[in-house]
C-alpha cells in the first residue's frame, strides 16, 4: 500500500512559531495530487495526580476554538531534540505550580494523523511538590483539581474534546482507575 503513494515534492508555504505548513505534491494511485502537511516539533503532557487522588487540570482560553478548555498541562518542545520527558517536567511546573521528582510514561499520541505529524508523549506525575507557576506573558491558566470519574463524565458527555486530554484520562482510568476507586 505504501508503494501506491509517492511524494514528488514538498514545498514550505508558511513558517510560524510552532509549526511549518507545507504543500506536498504526491503521486497517489497514478494521479498527481496536492496534500497539505503540517510539521510540529512535538510536545509533552502531564497528568498530575495529587496525594488525594484528584487530577490537576488546567483551564485556559484556546484561540482556535474561541473558548476556554479544560486540559491536562502540556507544551511544545523548546527544541526539536529536547527529550520529551524534560519538556513534561518543565510544563508541569510552569502551568500548575507543582513539580515532581519522577514522571511515569503513560501513552503517546499523534494528534491529527491526516495532515500533521505532531506527537505528544504523556506522563503521570505523583508526589507533587508545591512550587510556583511560570506562565508565559500571554498565558492565563487556572489550575483545578478533579475526580477521575467526573473527568470521564465530561469526556463522555462531549464537554472535554481535547485529544491529548481524552487519551490521557481514559488511558489512566484503564491503567489505574480500578485501583483508585
Amino acid at each position: 500500500m505504501a508503494d501506491s503513494v509517492i511524494r514528488l515534492n514538498r514545498e514550505l508555504k508558511y513558517q510560524g512559531t510552532i509549526l511549518k505548513i507545507y504543500q506536498d505534491t504526491v503521486l497517489a494511485n497514478g494521479h498527481e495530487a496536492h496534500w497539505d502537511f503540517i510539521h510540529h516539533d512535538g510536545a509533552a503532557a502531564v497528568l498530575p495526580v495529587a496525594d488525594d487522588g484528584k487530577i490537576l487540570m488546567v483551564r485556559q482560553y484556546r484561540n482556535a476554538l474561541n473558548r476556554e478548555t479544560l486540559e491536562i498541562p502540556a507544551g511544545k518542545l523548546d527544541a526539536p531534540d529536547e527529550p520529551k520527558i524534560e519538556c513534561a517536567y518543565r510544563e508541569l511546573e510552569e502551568e500548575t505550580g507543582f513539580r515532581t521528582e519522577k514522571l511515569e510514561y503513560l501513552i503517546s499520541v499523534n494528534t491529527t494523523v491526516a495532515f500533521c505529524d505532531e506527537a505528544i508523549d504523556i506522563f503521570v506525575a505523583r508526589n507533587l511538590i508545591p512550587s510556583h507557576q511560570h506562565l508565559d506573558e500571554d498565558e492565563v491558566i487556572e489550575v483545578e483539581p478533579w475526580e477521575l470519574k467526573d473527568l470521564l463524565d465530561l469526556i463522555y458527555s462531549g464537554k472535554i474534546t481535547d485529544g491529548k486530554t481524552v487519551a490521557a484520562i481514559t488511558a489512566y482510568a484503564v491503567k489505574y482507575g480500578a485501583a483508585e476507586r
